[in-house]
């Protein structure tokens, strides 16, 4: 059976749920979820998701700033660049073990992205991985003056 693309929201949550189970219970970013930011999924969920069909098929919903939430968490506990490493590689495996096609790998491509502009204006690094976000990139999203 072929995979399908992440071309609805359905599928996009699909996604989102999946990722962050993986997220939540992974020894390096777990405790960044659960004792660091105390993330109540029931309302992250959502906003991830509306986030990622934003970001993936351009429907409204999200209207946030990713850096700003991600600058308090690092003013608690500094993150580090293996934090970046471990999401990116549990979302590019969540990805490719679920969904095909073009959405797909723009999931995966803006999500080198994120990690890279969170590393470099949080961190003032330039994130290991940020050869896999396709060069140089300023913004996270269409229109976001936050990156």
């Amino acid at each position: 059976m072929q995979q399908p693309d992440l071309d609805s929201r359905d599928e996009v949550h699909s996604l989102v749920v999946a990722f962050y189970r993986e997220v939540a219970f992974d020894d390096l970013l777990g405790p960044v979820f659960s004792d660091v930011a105390h993330v109540n999924w029931s309302v992250h969920i959502p906003k991830l998701t509306d986030y990622w069909c934003r970001v993936l098929l351009g429907q409204p919903g999200y209207d946030g700033s990713l850096l700003v939430p991600h600058a308090q968490l690092n003013a608690v506990s500094a993150f580090r660049p293996a934090l970046f490493d471990r999401w990116y590689e549990l979302l590019v495996a969540e990805v490719d073990d679920g969904w095909h096609g073009p959405l797909a790998e723009r999931a995966k491509l803006h999500a080198a992205r994120m990690a890279a502009i969170l590393a470099r204006r949080l961190l003032d690094v330039d994130w290991p991985g940020s050869e896999a976000a396709g060069g140089r990139v300023t913004s996270l999203l269409p229109g976001d003056r936050s990156g």
